[in-house]
């Protein structure tokens, strides 16, 4: 990737005030978020593998989509509803000349999550890589405001669904195949407001470990990407207009990341030739914060 300019960072930095409905569209956003890997040329690093990134449509996700494609992979991408965004991604993916297959529906279901891999094997007749990029959060200013229904959500979609996908999907990978969960910053220091999701994103990063000392005589890897402030469609539409013109400043960086930024993360754990002594790692592109252990 390029170096990032003083044009780049200015695109970074400053973002008005804004605010969108659940889950949030990448065409609503101001300025939209680098995301598209432009300027990224691949080496043949994941040539002929199959990879699943569930989140796929926006954001990270879909920078990993393109990065995979574009490092030879074809790819398979799960979306909530945001289907405009699931055929661009699929677009980019194609433009690099691999295979994109789209999945729309709601990873809280225990048979959705199942039927992703299955269909996902179907479609690109094989699994090699498993991206588990999908999420959700709701910040509130009292632990009190977290009721049963949202305590539920919260870990049905962040927690849940990691293991009825990898249940599944373990059916399909073999030896040199590839986890790769995508934690937070919050799951390693906390947020005050994120309480339900940081905790969930704490579990997410405990399963990394635990299924890469389980699946090792499998040789399969399992590892972990925790960005710090990333600006994807979640954000406007999660947080309130005040919280989103600030948003990122706080890193030491003093901006949020672009999804360009962080997709790399998961090339380089995607990537045997890259990161083949790596296993039950957690990678934190988090703009200098320096996160605990």
């Amino acid at each position: 990737m390029l170096p990032v300019t003083q044009g780049m960072r200015q695109h970074m930095s400053e973002r008005p005030a804004q605010s969108q409905s659940y889950p949030g569209r990448t065409g609503d956003m101001a300025p939209e978020p680098r995301d598209e890997m432009l300027d990224y040329t691949g080496r043949d690093l994941l040539r002929g593998r199959r990879a699943l990134i569930t989140g796929g449509d926006s954001g990270i996700g879909r920078a990993t989509a393109v990065a995979f494609a574009k490092e030879g992979a074809d790819v398979a991408i799960t979306y909530l509803e945001e289907e405009d965004d699931a055929r661009h991604t699929a677009s980019l993916v194609e433009a690099a000349g691999r295979r994109c297959v789209t999945f729309g529906g709601d990873l809280a279901e225990e048979r959705h999550c199942r039927e992703v891999v299955e269909h996902t094997v179907r479609r690109l007749g094989g699994l090699d890589l498993l991206v588990l990029h999908h999420g959700t959060q709701t910040p509130v200013k009292d632990v009190r405001e977290i009721d049963n229904a949202q305590l539920r959500r919260t870990f049905d979609v962040n927690v849940f669904a990691l293991f009825w996908i990898v249940q599944e999907a373990l059916d399909h990978l073999g030896p040199g195949s590839n986890i790769i969960i995508t934690g937070s910053i919050n799951g390693l220091r906390g947020n005050k407001t994120l309480i339900d999701y940081s905790a969930s994103k704490a579990a997410a990063m405990a399963l990394t470990t635990c299924l890469a000392q389980n699946l090792m005589d499998r040789d399969i890897r399992v590892n972990c990407v925790a960005p710090g402030p990333v600006w994807t469609p979640l954000i406007p539409a999660t947080f309130d207009e005040e919280r989103v013109e600030s948003f990122g400043q706080q890193a030491p960086m003093g901006r949020a990341a672009d999804p360009d930024e962080i997709a790399p993360s998961y090339v380089f754990f995607a990537a045997n030739r890259l990161s083949s002594y790596y296993t039950g790692q957690t990678l934190v592109p988090a703009g200098g914060e320096i996160h605990p252990g």
